[in-house]
């Protein structure tokens, strides 16, 4: 099974108008820094607006953290999606897109790809948990644990599972790759998932989220089509923001302190009120851990099956990280990022 376009070249095109008034490489170190610049201005009008309202609706009396989850969610994220990203996107248009044909990708390689998440997807959360507890010394919440325990079924279902995946793969797959494809498909790809992964502004979801967007970037990659990635993405929100929380929540704490305190005759009780969510529970467990487990073997023997193609204006090897990191816009997005993590997991003390 091959994973590329079956017999097929490199499906982009580079025109090359506009190069010969400077080195090569100084072109794109000026667009790689382009684009970091946008995603800077993506950050900044989205913290910024946040702040505005927040303070606009503390001088109206309002007690934001009183307010329904949605209307949170609304006055948080809308700015984020109705301001911030499409200017992000007007702020990359000076960076020329090259046109790519569009291939399918089947039912069996879409699952194939699916399942392989699940290790990454895993392991990423678990390494980001215990870094975050290391750093802030157990002190640091996980917005997303806290967003899925406590929103309504709705809200998590509208911005977690719909919203968020249609306008994070836009920017960051189809906007970021289509500008940057030209330079490498590897450059393009880690550029993608970096920037996604910053982006959540939390060590808990920074290395899931990443191994997620290289899975995410090759699929665009290969097929230059957004539904894919799309509907991978709402997949694993789905799970793990809506299903999982809920499946556990079927366990009761009070029930399960009261079995290990209780009598044995009010523990045969409580265990058979509990029996229903117990099953539950470990069935889905054991389903995650197949699914891991599948995964990483499917991750191994098809690795090698991997394919990458040359583009029009691939970065000689050596010069791809100066050119790709070596830059004020992409310094200053990986800066940025890193400064508002600190600040929102405690370690820099500006939380009041």
């Amino acid at each position: 099974m091959n994973w590329g376009p079956v017999n097929s070249d490199p499906s982009v095109h580079d025109s090359g108008a506009g190069r010969a008034a400077r080195p090569w490489w100084q072109v794109a170190r000026r667009r790689f820094s382009l684009i970091g610049f946008a995603l800077c201005a993506l950050l900044l009008v989205w913290l910024g607006l946040q702040v505005l309202i927040a303070a606009l609706l503390r001088m109206q009396g309002v007690n934001t953290g009183a307010m329904p989850t949605w209307l949170q969610l609304i006055a948080g994220n809308g700015p984020l999606y109705a301001l911030a990203m499409p200017i992000a996107v007007l702020l990359m248009r000076a960076v020329p897109r090259i046109p790519t044909r569009k291939f399918p990708l089947g039912v069996g390689r879409f699952f194939i790809l699916l399942i392989i998440c699940m290790p990454i997807m895993y392991l990423g959360s678990l390494i980001g948990s215990m870094l975050s507890a290391a750093l802030s010394g157990g002190t640091a919440d996980n917005p997303i644990q806290e967003l899925a325990t406590n929103a309504d079924p709705l809200t998590v279902l509208v911005f977690m599972v719909l919203v968020a995946p249609v306008f994070e793969e836009w920017v960051f797959r189809k906007e970021l790759i289509d500008r940057l494809r030209r330079y490498g498909e590897v450059p393009a790809m880690l550029v993608s998932a970096a920037a996604f992964g910053l982006f959540h502004l939390n060590l808990f979801q920074f290395f899931y989220a990443f191994g997620l967007g290289l899975v995410f970037a090759y699929v665009y990659l290969r097929t230059s089509r957004l539904r894919y990635t799309i509907l991978m993405h709402m997949i694993i929100n789905f799970n793990g923001g809506f299903l999982a929380p809920r499946i556990l929540s079927l366990l009761d704490a009070k029930t399960l302190q009261a079995l290990e305190s209780g009598s044995l005759q009010e523990s045969e009780r409580l265990l058979a009120q509990a029996a229903p969510g117990l099953l539950a529970v470990g069935l889905y467990g054991l389903a995650i851990l197949a699914l891991i487990i599948v995964g990483i073997v499917l991750l191994i023997t098809m690795r090698r099956r991997i394919v990458w193609y040359r583009t029009p204006e691939e970065l000689p090897r050596g010069t791809r990280l100066r050119i790709v990191l070596g830059n004020p816009g992409i310094i200053g997005y990986v800066v940025l990022c890193l400064a508002v993590t600190a600040v929102t997991m405690g370690v820099i003390g500006l939380r009041g």
